[in-house]
């Protein structure tokens, strides 16, 4: 083998390389820093009282100043009223909330009050809700971005508390415990919304179940595609050290490609009972195990199908095209480990088209949100159904024209029958 023949090899894999780098490396070095569009729902039910003879509404002010103070690129901050906020977290649309109860004002009042005359007081409370069942790391996040504005938050309404009370008492001092509580007057309850279950994997279940089933439909496709061409022998059949000689078939590549979809049909419900019953085995929360199992044999028949089409239209190339566009491109874009707001914009502008991420929608849907459609699972699935469409589609019209136009694999015409000898 000249030395120039080893350059496209070694070419392929220094991109390939590049490009793993590139992908993985770029969305997980610092999620923060790549933070945008980060939904948070902010829920102010403050009636407002009295503080100092004057009409306030603390979080009304509150609301405002999160919403100045916060930058807008980064957080997408959505005031809204509680119901909303509920629909949104049951649905996986915000990562959290930020709740002002109704008596916030009033508390405040009281507290400020009880710091000049003795007696028990409740400290106002903010309630952050954060959204596991959207994402652990986004969960995390969530907190994080909490804590950072409600420190900020407790700093400025203890100043004001403050000054109040020292406007009140004039030159007479606070006592200790007094002057704790005016520096910090809020009290900041975190709290998960609709905490996930065992066997969830800290809400990790939903990933890896949409990896296996990627996994399987991918490397389905390529055994089923070499498999089928080495039993009709297109392709060399080797065993280890031996060799079985097999006559080419004289077959279209239409007819071909219709036998590797049918049994990649035909293992699809295999591939997604085993998945379902591996999970009951090892405890993993499956709360709609018929729809998992229906929806996982639909993302599996579309991924095989789409990449044996992939393969009949672009050879060997195909196998790379796949690699790229189900695996390289598909994981990190998937948002199942981090969330998209949280990664490259150019990264979160693949999650539109990759087959990765519309799964794990679907998947994420059924374990975590009750398989409500509007939560995930409409998208997932009419993507999934597209994608099986383009991959029907795809490699209909490729083999026909091949066939058409006399292409035949290995040169050999299949509408003739092989020459016999007299």
């Amino acid at each position: 083998m000249p030395i120039r023949e080893w350059l496209a090899p070694i070419t392929l894999v220094t991109v390939l390389a590049a490009l793993l780098g590139t992908m993985y490396l770029g969305y997980t070095a610092d999620p923060e820093k790549h933070l945008h569009d980060f939904p948070i729902a902010v829920v102010n039910q403050d009636v407002g009282d009295t503080l100092a003879g004057t009409p306030t509404n603390l979080g009304e002010q509150i609301t405002t100043a999160l919403r100045d103070n916060i930058p807008a690129d980064k957080i997408d901050l959505r005031p809204v009223g509680l119901n909303e906020a509920q629909r949104q977290l049951r649905n996986g649309e915000v990562y959290g909330a930020i709740v002002i109860p109704g008596d916030f004002t009033k508390r405040v009042a009281i507290l400020g009050t009880a710091s000049i005359v003795p007696g028990d007081v409740e400290q106002p409370i903010i309630s952050v809700l954060t959204n596991p069942r959207a994402g652990t790391l986004a969960a995390q996040i969530m907190q994080t971005i909490a804590d950072q504005a409600m420190t900020q938050v407790d700093t400025t309404v203890g100043d004001r508390l403050e000054q109040q009370v020292r406007a009140a008492i004039g030159t007479a001092p606070l006592s200790g415990a007094a002057q704790l509580q005016l520096t910090h007057p809020i009290d900041v309850v975190v709290t998960p919304y609709h905490p996930l279950p065992e066997g969830t994997g800290q809400g990790l279940a939903a990933f890896f179940y949409t990896l296996v089933l990627l996994i399987v439909g991918f490397s389905g496709a390529m055994m089923i595609n070499s498999l089928v061409d080495g039993s009709l022998g297109f392709v060399p059949a080797e065993y280890g050290p031996w060799h079985k000689a097999v006559t080419t078939a004289r077959i279209s590549r239409w007819r071909t490609l219709l036998v590797k979809w049918a049994i990649a049909v035909i293992s699809a419900p295999l591939a997604s009972a085993v998945f379902l019953g591996v999970g009951a085995l090892l405890d993993m929360s499956i709360e709609r195990p018929m729809l998992l199992f229906l929806y996982g044999t639909l993302a599996i028949i579309a991924i095989a199908v789409t990449g044996l089409s992939v393969m009949a239209t672009f050879g060997t190339a195909g196998l790379m095209i796949n690699l790229i566009v189900f695996v390289v491109l598909g994981i990190p874009s998937s948002s199942g480990t981090i969330p998209l707001e949280a990664t490259p914009r150019w990264i979160a502008d693949l999650a539109a088209f990759e087959p990765m991420h519309q799964i794990y929608l679907a998947v994420r849907a059924i374990l975590f949100f009750d398989g409500r459609l509007e939560s995930g699972l409409a998208q997932g699935l009419w993507m999934t159904l597209a994608g099986l469409a383009i991959g029907l589609v795809l490699g209909a019209v490729a083999t026909h024209t091949y066939d058409l136009r006399g292409l035949h694999r290995l040169g050999l015409d299949h509408r003739r029958e092989p020459a016999t000898a007299q």
